[in-house]
């Protein structure tokens, strides 16, 4: 096991940040931290409204802290394992969402594509803003076109 994967199965901080281990796989880690979002997605599910935004909110704030964190430890701005910040982008993106897998499934596709497409102005706060906000900002920013487009799709077909 590498030095990395021991430090994130040791160290709480990195276990968040490399979203319960998914940024490890050596092969697109954002997808894969998407993948791991789905759990707590569907933790979330039943929630109320309040109590889903507050989770949200808290895994945000978490993640500026742990992202900062290994990012400066890594020195590396955006380390491709830290994905924490995609599992807050999915939560953001299946905010109101109908529980189920075609739902599932929409969000993570719309979420992975604005997440990889970066149009602007994601991509400027991708570039420019450092640090676990400039971390988990691009991501936040990429979950809202993938939650309007969400909604227009639930509105339409629910």
């Amino acid at each position: 096991m590498s030095k990395l994967a021991t430090k994130v199965w040791q160290d709480p901080v990195y276990f968040v940040a490399f979203g319960f281990g998914s940024g490890l796989m050596p092969i697109a880690p954002g997808t894969w931290g998407t993948l791991a979002a789905i759990p707590v997605y569907l933790a979330l599910a039943g929630s109320s409204v309040s109590i889903y935004l507050m989770a949200t909110l808290i895994a945000f704030l978490l993640g500026v802290y742990v992202s900062d964190k290994v990012a400066r430890e890594l020195g590396v701005h955006d380390y491709a394992g830290i994905v924490w910040d995609e599992v807050v982008g999915y939560l953001l993106t299946m905010f109101l969402a109908p529980v189920g897998i075609g739902w599932m499934l929409t969000g993570f596709l719309l979420f992975r594509l604005f997440d990889i497409w970066k149009p602007q102005p994601i991509r400027f706060v991708d570039k420019h803003i450092h640090g676990g906000l400039g971390i988990m900002l691009d991501d936040v920013l990429a979950a809202i076109p993938a939650w309007l487009i969400m909604q227009l799709l639930i509105w339409k077909f629910a």
